[in-house]
């Protein structure tokens, strides 16, 4: 290509470098951030809270398996379900 650019259409001297924090979703132990915080506190509100010490680890293991496993799915199922709430007609075809 002439003058060095990398692809038609770009001009040289003008380009961005983006992180790719900026691209990928913020994810605490692979699940996201808002699910991990209240998934954990819950966890320690029954474990530590009223003393249920299996109970309280065993929310928060199936808790941040499934959140995981929704996040491999999609990265943003949690937008698509706050969504889905606020407009239930959104996803009906």
């Amino acid at each position: 290509m002439a003058g060095g650019a990398d692809y038609v259409g770009e001009i040289p001297g003008f380009s961005v470098p983006v992180h790719r924090a900026l691209t990928e979703h913020i994810l605490l132990g692979g699940a996201p951030r808002s699910i991990a915080i209240l998934n954990g506190t819950l966890a320690a509100a029954l474990g530590l809270g009223l003393r249920l010490w299996l109970v309280g680890l065993a929310l928060w293991a199936i808790g941040h398996f499934a959140a995981v496993w929704a996040a491999k799915r999609d990265p943003q199922f949690v937008d698509v379900g706050r969504r889905h709430l606020r407009i239930p007609a959104y996803l009906t075809v």
